[in-house]
């Protein structure tokens, strides 16, 4: 189980008003958190590869005073386990595990996955769970399929030597190591813009060198053969995509695909400068297209509709 991570001031993770253990199709536990009100308008958040729910600090913190956020570490991450099972069926296979244990029968909810996050979302569209839960989805910082041939950390020309140095880079074993002033220049440089504050750059570094290498290494094999193309298919509730203009983990080409395959997009938001790590290097406007999709989807409350392709 890997460890909690240490993160400092404003981007420590909340303290819950509840905790459980939800147990998925194949027995997997999954430590599973909810804050807010009970009987608040729901909000699911599924995070990516090497982070945990402490990477929706910020997004918790905004959305727990009006609404009931369930947040999960994925398998292996966070509180959860290692499953020798690291597929997109297991990860479609948890999530709705998490909805049907969290949810009353036919109860709406926004969705929101950030980068592995976003996928095991489409993984999991055709599912009758997921479809029964779904309000309405957002999309932050992922892609569907080809995820090392696009990928722009090793800055090379696109082609076949960028593609395999990526998966090594990406797939390697090697330990991470301690938070180190190095460590947070590499991270910064593979996973955030270049204007991202010192703060936010500490945050995420400590919640990705929490995660086990074995960890790491396993789901990296997953997303370097990822194909969910058919996922985005059957997305068809209203959903909205969110990615940074300076993203090299899945750069803006997976966003304005995503946006052009799904049935129901309600466009994509491209924000300047940003990196891979949206939800926390642009916390406002992750949070704020949250609560846009709440208001319009699930309470109704909102008087200005999200207007498709904006």
């Amino acid at each position: 189980m890997s460890r909690t991570p240490a993160v400092p001031g404003p981007y420590a993770p909340p303290e819950p008003a509840r905790t459980l253990t939800v147990v998925s199709a194949d027995g997997a536990r999954l430590h599973v958190e909810e804050h807010g009100p009970e009987d608040a308008p729901a909000v699911v958040l599924a995070h990516g590869w090497t982070c945990s729910t402490a990477f929706w600090a910020a997004q918790i913190r905004d959305l727990a005073a009006g609404h009931r956020v369930i947040a999960y570490d994925q398998r292996g991450h966070g509180r959860s386990p290692a499953s020798p099972a690291c597929t997109t069926e297991a990860l479609a296979d948890d999530l709705e595990a998490v909805l049907a244990r969290t949810l009353a029968p036919g109860e709406k909810a926004v969705i929101a996955g950030h980068s592995m996050g976003g996928m095991t979302v489409m993984a999991a569209a055709g599912r009758p769970g997921f479809r029964e839960h779904a309000a309405a989805v957002l999309l932050c910082s992922t892609g569907s399929s080809r995820l090392v041939a696009e990928s722009r950390v090793v800055p090379l020309r696109a082609g076949r030597v960028r593609t395999w140095l990526t998966g090594r880079v990406l797939g390697s074993r090697a330990p991470l190591g301690p938070v180190t002033p190095m460590a947070k220049s590499v991270l910064k440089y593979a996973t955030m813009g270049a204007g991202c504050a010192p703060d936010r750059v500490e945050a995420c570094a400590r919640i990705v060198h929490a995660c086990p290498r074995a960890v790491r290494h396993a789901w990296s094999q997953v997303l370097a053969t990822l194909d969910l193309d058919h996922g985005v298919r059957r997305l068809t509730v209203p959903t909205a995509v969110l990615c940074g203009t300076s993203d090299r983990l899945t750069p803006p080409v997976h966003a304005r695909a995503l946006a052009a395959a799904l049935p129901h997009c309600l466009g994509v938001t491209e924000l300047t400068g940003v990196g891979h790590m949206t939800p926390v290097e642009a916390p406002e406007t992750v949070t704020g297209r949250i609560r846009e999709l709440v208001g319009t989807y699930v309470t109704g409350a909102d008087p200005v509709r999200i207007k498709e392709g904006a």
